[in-house]
This record gives C-alpha cells, sequence and structure tokens, in this order.
C-alpha cells in the first residue's frame, strides 16, 4: 500500500485554533519612526490591524470548509537518497477525455491555495473549442500539508523528483507543468531530467533566465546589443529593468536570510503568529499590483504556513539548499535553468512581478511557442490575475499559439 493514494481533509484542532488566538493576543509589537510607509517593512498599523482581526473575527473554520471543497488527497513518495514522504496535493480532473494533464507548482510565499482559483476554469472551460485540463497542484514539501525532509540536500531536483513521480502515479505519462517562483525553478529542473519523452511543454510566469551572453548564446547577444544601442530597448523593458532593480536593492533582503540562515530566522516564525504576518504581508504587498487584499484573504494565506505540517521554519530550507547547490549529475544550479530544453514554453510577463526581463531574452531556454506582456498584474498570478493566466494557458495550448501544443 506504499503507492497507496489517499482523500485527505483539513482539519486543524481545536487546540492548535484557540493557541493562536492566545499567542496573537500577547504579541508584543516594536516601535516605529514617525511618517515612514512600507519602505521599512511591513507598517505598524496594518500589522496590527490584521493581527486583531486574525485573532478576534477571522474564522477559520469557514475557510476549512472553503478550501475542503476541493478534493486532496496526499500520497507517500521518495526522492532518491531521501525518506518517504507524505505529499499533498489538489487533484481536479476534467470531464473532457481530450483534457492536458498539467502540473501546477507554487512558490514562496505561496501555497496550493494560489491554484484554488483557476482549477474549476481549466478545468471546466465554457467552450468546447477551448482545451481542457486535468490539474495537479500539490504542496511543496515542507510547505501546507507536505511532509518536509528531514535531511539536508532536499532541493530542486529532489521536489522535481517527487513530483514527476506524482504525475506517473496518477498515470499521466506525459503532462505539461506551470510555475513561477519556485515553481519556474522546480519545473525548469524536472524539464532537464524528464523531457520530452514526459514533460511536453511549460508555462512560466516568473522571468527569471539568464542575460544573454557572447560565450553562452551569440544570436541571443548580438541581438541584445543590436537593441540596446540601435534601436533601444523598449519602454516596457526600461521598466522592467527599474522594477529588477528595485528588487534587488530593496526588496530581496529575505532570499539572502533564508538562503543562508533558515534555523536562525525559524525561531521567530514559528513561536510568534505575528512575526509569520509581517514577513509574509510585507510580500503580498510589495510584489502585487495594488492588489486589494481583504483581511480575510491576507489570514487564509498566512494560516496554511502556521498550521503547515512541519512549521514555518521549513518553508525556508529550499532557499538554503538551491543557494548551496553544486552541480552534479542530480542536482542543478540556478545558472542551469536557463540552458536549452526540447520542449515548447510559454511565457507571461506582469508588470510588478520581482524580476522584469526582455522575454526574447528566454528564447535561449526552449522552444518559445506563447509569449505575452500583461498590462497589469504581479508576482501571485494565479491569485492575482486568474482570468490572465487561464487565458494565456487556453491559447498556448490552443491554434493562437504558433506551433499549438497538443498532449495526448
Amino acid at each position: 500500500m506504499a503507492d497507496a493514494i489517499k482523500p485527505f481533509k483539513i482539519a486543524v484542532p481545536d487546540a492548535d485554533l484557540e493557541d493562536l488566538r492566545e499567542r496573537l493576543r500577547r504579541t508584543r509589537f516594536p516601535g516605529e519612526l514617525e511618517g515612514v510607509g512600507n519602505e521599512m517593512g511591513a507598517p505598524l498599523k496594518d500589522v496590527k490591524r490584521l493581527a486583531t482581526h486574525w485573532a478576534e473575527k477571522y474564522d477559520w473554520r469557514a475557510a476549512e470548509a472553503k478550501l475542503n471543497a476541493w478534493p486532496h488527497f496526499t500520497t507517500s513518495l521518495q526522492a532518491d537518497g531521501f525518506e518517504p514522504l507524505d505529499v499533498h496535493f489538489i487533484h481536479v480532473r476534467s470531464a473532457r477525455e481530450d483534457a492536458i494533464p498539467l502540473l501546477f507548482v507554487h512558490g514562496w510565499p505561496g501555497s496550493f491555495l494560489e491554484a484554488t482559483k483557476i482549477l474549476g476554469p481549466l478545468s471546466s472551460p465554457p467552450d468546447a473549442s477551448q482545451p481542457a485540463f486535468h490539474v495537479v497542484a500539490p504542496s511543496l514539501l515542507g510547505y501546507g500539508f507536505s511532509q518536509a525532509s528531514k535531511k539536508p540536500g532536499f532541493g530542486a531536483d529532489q521536489h522535481g523528483e517527487v513530483f514527476h513521480k506524482l504525475m506517473l502515479r496518477l498515470g499521466y505519462e506525459e503532462y505539461a507543468t506551470q510555475g513561477g517562483d519556485w515553481g519556474c525553478m522546480i519545473t525548469r529542473a524536472m524539464g532537464r531530467r524528464y523531457a520530452p519523452t514526459y514533460i511536453k511543454a511549460q508555462h512560466l510566469n516568473l522571468d527569471h533566465y539568464p542575460q544573454p551572453s557572447l560565450m553562452r548564446n551569440p544570436l541571443t547577444f548580438l541581438r541584445t546589443m543590436v537593441s540596446a544601442f540601435v534601436t533601444g530597448f523598449s519602454e516596457r523593458d526600461k521598466k522592467g529593468f527599474e522594477r529588477s532593480k528595485w528588487f534587488r536593492d530593496e526588496g530581496s533582503g529575505y532570499h539572502q536570510v533564508q538562503g543562508t540562515r533558515p534555523q536562525t530566522l525559524g525561531y521567530a516564525l514559528t513561536d510568534s503568529p505575528v512575526a509569520l504576518l509581517g514577513w509574509i504581508y510585507e510580500k503580498l504587498v510589495d510584489w502585487t499590483d495594488s492588489y486589494p487584499w481583504t483581511e480575510d484573504e491576507v489570514c487564509t494565506w498566512i494560516s496554511i504556513y502556521w498550521f503547515s505540517k512541519a512549521g514555518p521554519r521549513a518553508a525556508h530550507q529550499l532557499y538554503y539548499e538551491v543557494k548551496h547547490a553544486k552541480a552534479t549529475d542530480t542536482t542543478t544550479t540556478l545558472e542551469q535553468l536557463g540552458e536549452w530544453q526540447d520542449l515548447k514554453i510559454g511565457l507571461s510577463h506582469f508588470p510588478k512581478d520581482v524580476i522584469i526581463l526582455p522575454g526574447w531574452w528566454a528564447h535561449v531556454m526552449g522552444n518559445v511557442v506563447f509569449d505575452k506582456n500583461h498590462e497589469k498584474g504581479g508576482h501571485f498570478a494565479a491569485w492575482e490575475c486568474p482570468d490572465e493566466l487561464v487565458g494565456d494557458l487556453r491559447e498556448m495550448f490552443t491554434g493562437g499559439a504558433k506551433g499549438a501544443v497538443k498532449i495526448p
């Protein structure tokens, strides 16, 4: 029964809910300088307001029931050299026989929750001419209701190995992937190992690819030089470079902390729900395009981390593993993620994502069949702009894209 797929229901114990409320009520808040906005981090007034709502008004049971309306499952899977781990996932099968298996991989500080806005439209499109998808949305290992490995070294490749085995266990011998943030990194790592035999196409909503260089990709490098010095970069490109510089200079401190000292950070985030709230809420605001977050939305988002099976600290281990990875036969470095893969690629660009680069730089990564710039949207595309993301996937997998992708 080691390969059994078991139905799963989210059921947080009452004692854990009361513990959360008690911790929130006795929070000791820091001071704040006069006249500051969010340039120093999550504003005190916002965090106090959200913490009060979380403790006094937020109804986790209602959120839990809404989440449980989706078909949740767990199964035990194992990456080579690591212990078997329980993997949590949502699996929505389309009624259409021609539906395309699609693996949706979230990132930090997201969760499987992000997929819930696109599950219905992707699996049950309103028009028979539109492609349908069987959608599999797992929790990363150590996130949500998936277990975390107790051994060091469980990085992007190990996630990819486990998720590939999950797709095979569900009967999907050929499939496509979708990802932003860690989802982009993990599905690119999967492509190195499993394309084109199993993975036929990738859709990415993070501009994570290398700047062209003369040694690595001479044709794209020359095109970059012509664009920069003859025709100039587009306004979209210029704004993207500015956004990317802001992220590098002002918004990426978390990456250094999580990638070097996840254990030290873990003490605060595991003990204090307000520390976790502030740490993640900052990103929800900074990384979206004026998205109107409701208090309940934020509390549900953070609660999934607080009630996670492995605890909030485990979510940051992946940063350390990828940052310290050295290229081997079974380990992919960040630089290798930009290398050519034999599959079809779709790209969606949102102006308030954390990295915004010229789309044609990505053409060194594979056969780009879909590439679209959006006027609005940010890092959490599936949550913030679900209609746009669904529309892009439909277009990529129909005649609207050059070399439309069809998967048996």
